[in-house]
C-alpha cells in the first residue's frame, strides 16, 4: 500500500491542489485575483522549460537511434505498426466523443475572441512548418516547426558519423539537464493548478465539476472498451484464437505493474517478460518493447483527442470540423512520441496543441487537468499496447 501511494503521489497532490483550489474558488471568490499570479507562475516557469525540452527530446532520440538501423524490416514494420494502433485509438476517440457529446462550458467573451484567428489558410501552414529567423523556433507559439527541425536535427547529427559525436553527446546531456529541470517545475504544479482552477471554479462557476467529470468518464469508459475489444483484436490479427489466449494470459502482470507504478517505462521490464513466455523472438521485442515505450501511447492518443475536445467546448469552437479533425489526428502522433520517456510530457503535448490551434492560454489548465485525471488507466494503454504491438510485428517479420 506505501508503495501504491509513493508511486501515486504526484496524482494525489495534484488531486489536492485542485481539490483546496476549489473550494476557494466557491468559498472565497474575493481572493481568487490575489492567488492567481501563483497560477500564471507556474504556467511561464513551465513555458520557458517545455520549449528546450522538446528540442533536446526528439532529436536525441532519431540520433540515438544509430544502433537499431540493421534491423530495418522490423522497424519500418513497426513504425507502420505504432501509427496504425495510434491513428485507430484516435479515430475510436473522436467516434465516441461525437456519438456522445459533452455540454460545453461557456467561457469569457474575452477568451472565445481570443480564439479567432482571421489569418489565411496559407500563411497558416507556412507557420505551422516553419518560422522566418532561427530564433523563433524557440518560441511556444512554433512548436510544430521546432518539431520538424529537431527531427531534422537528429537525423543530421547520426549522418555527421564520427564527427557527429560530440553533438550527440550534448544533445543527450542537453536532454537529461532540462528533463531534471521539468521535474523540479512540476513540483510546485499542485500550487500552480490549485490556484488557476480556483480561478476557474470562481469566473465559471460550479458548473466545471459536471463539465469535467463528463469528458472523464467518457474517456474511462471509452478506454476500458479499446483495452478489451481492441487490443483483443489486435492480438487475434497477430495469431489467431491463440494470440488472445496468450496474449490475456500474460497482460495480467504488465496491467498490474502498470497500474502500480503509474509509469510506462516501469511496466517495461515486466512487458519484456510477458514477451518471451508469450513465444516472441527476443530480436523483435527487444527492440519494439524499448523504442515502444517512448514513441507509442494508445492511452495518450485518446487523451489527446478528449483534451482538444475539452478546450475547443470552452473557447465554443467546431471540434468536428473536417481541418480541425485533421489537425486533431496530427498532433495526436506527435504527441505520442513526444510524450514518451518525458515525466510529464503530455504537458508538451498540450503546448503543441494550444500553439497549432491558436488556442488562449486560459484553455491549458482545463485541459492539463484532465490529462491527470486519465493519467492511470492511459499508463495502462500506453504500456500494454507495447505487449500487443510485439505480437502484431511478430505476425508480418519472420526471423
Amino acid at each position: 500500500m506505501k508503495e501504491v501511494v509513493k508511486n501515486y503521489s504526484g496524482i494525489l497532490l495534484l488531486l489536492l491542489g485542485i481539490t483546496v483550489g476549489s473550494i476557494l474558488g466557491i468559498m472565497a471568490p474575493g481572493i481568487v485575483d490575489y492567488v492567481k499570479p501563483l497560477g500564471d507562475i507556474f504556467l511561464n516557469l513551465l513555458f520557458v522549460s517545455v520549449v528546450p525540452l522538446v528540442f533536446f527530446a526528439v532529436s536525441n532520440s532519431i540520433a540515438s537511434l544509430e544502433q537499431q538501423s540493421k534491423f530495418g524490416k522490423i522497424m519500418m514494420t513497426m513504425a507502420f505498426t505504432f501509427l496504425f494502433f495510434i491513428l485507430t485509438a484516435a479515430v475510436f476517440t473522436i467516434g465516441a466523443v461525437y456519438l456522445f457529446p459533452v455540454s460545453g462550458v461557456s467561457g469569457s467573451k474575452e477568451i472565445v475572441e481570443a480564439a479567432t484567428d482571421n489569418e489565411t489558410w496559407g500563411n497558416r501552414i507556412v507557420s505551422f512548418f516553419t518560422v522566418g529567423e532561427f530564433t523563433q523556433l524557440f518560441s511556444r507559439q512554433n512548436m510544430l516547426a521546432l518539431l520538424i527541425f529537431a527531427f531534422m536535427t537528429g537525423f543530421s547529427a547520426r549522418k555527421a558519423g564520427e564527427k557527429g559525436q560530440a553533438f550527440r553527446t550534448f544533445i543527450a546531456s542537453g536532454y537529461e539537464v532540462m528533463k531534471e529541470l521539468l521535474m523540479l517545475i512540476m513540483y510546485i504544479a499542485p500550487i500552480g493548478l490549485g490556484a488557476y482552477f480556483a480561478y476557474q471554479v470562481a469566473t465559471l462557476g460550479p458548473q466545471l465539476f459536471g463539465f469535467y467529470a463528463k469528458p472523464l468518464g467518457l474517456y474511462y469508459i471509452a478506454g476500458v472498451i479499446y483495452f478489451l475489444v481492441f487490443f483483443s483484436l489486435y492480438a487475434f490479427m497477430a495469431n489467431g484464437r491463440n494470440g488472445v489466449k496468450s496474449f490475456w494470459t500474460h497482460a495480467v502482470y504488465p496491467t498490474l505493474t502498470a497500474l502500480s507504478t503509474c509509469s510506462s517505462f516501469a511496466t517495461m521490464p515486466a512487458n519484456l517478460q510477458a514477451a518471451s513466455k508469450i513465444g516472441i523472438p527476443s530480436q523483435i521485442y527487444n527492440i519494439v518493447i524499448p523504442i515502444g515505450t517512448t514513441l507509442h501511447k494508445n492511452g495518450s492518443s485518446m487523451s489527446s483527442i478528449i483534451k482538444i475536445y475539452v478546450a475547443f467546448l470552452i473557447i465554443g469552437r467546431d471540434f468536428f470540423d473536417p481541418v480541425n479533425l485533421l489537425l486533431a489526428l496530427g498532433i495526436t502522433v506527435f504527441v505520442s512520441i513526444v510524450a514518451g520517456g518525458i515525466p510529464n510530457g503530455g504537458y508538451i503535448g498540450e503546448m503543441l496543441m494550444i500553439s497549432v490551434y491558436k488556442l488562449p492560454q486560459e484553455a491549458i489548465p482545463a485541459v492539463m487537468i484532465i490529462g491527470t485525471l486519465v493519467d492511470p488507466l492511459a499508463t495502462v494503454l500506453n504500456a500494454v499496447g507495447q505487449l500487443v504491438a510485439s505480437m502484431f510485428v511478430n505476425r508480418f517479420v519472420k526471423l
